[in-house]
């Protein structure tokens, strides 16, 4: 029994065509790429640094600051609760944040690169 191996051919209306590699190529070193790069390299490595420093604070002082973590602020909630607590709050505020930017700065320049990648091919 033969099968054929090469893979099923597309129909016309199954979407848009598939830019080549070559195109792909072009569009990665173009000036457009290069601005849509820029602008999420230059939200999201600082944001990140911050994120990493804020958190190594936290784990420090609860490592080597035991006196000042465990100082009560309130009933049973201590410096240590608090700075927990705010791990996640920031953590959903540069989720937050994030969204924000992509949907205003990162995904317009994007959806300007697909679809024209889209038409040309």
């Amino acid at each position: 029994m033969a099968t054929d191996a090469s893979p099923p051919k597309a129909s016309p209306d199954t979407g848009p065509a598939q830019p080549t590699t070559e195109e792909f190529v072009e569009v990665q070193e173009s000036a457009e790429f290069a601005e849509l790069r820029h602008a999420h390299r230059s939200f999201a490595f600082p944001l990140t640094v911050a994120f990493v420093l804020w958190y190594l604070l936290y784990v420090l002082l609860s490592n080597y600051a035991g006196g000042f973590m465990g100082t009560r602020l309130f009933g049973n909630v201590n410096v240590a609760l608090v700075f927990g607590l705010a791990q996640f709050l920031t953590t959903f505020l540069i989720a937050w944040f994030y969204s924000r930017h992509a949907a205003t700065k990162l995904d317009p320049k994007a959806a300007a690169i697909k679809s024209r990648m889209e038409a040309d091919a």
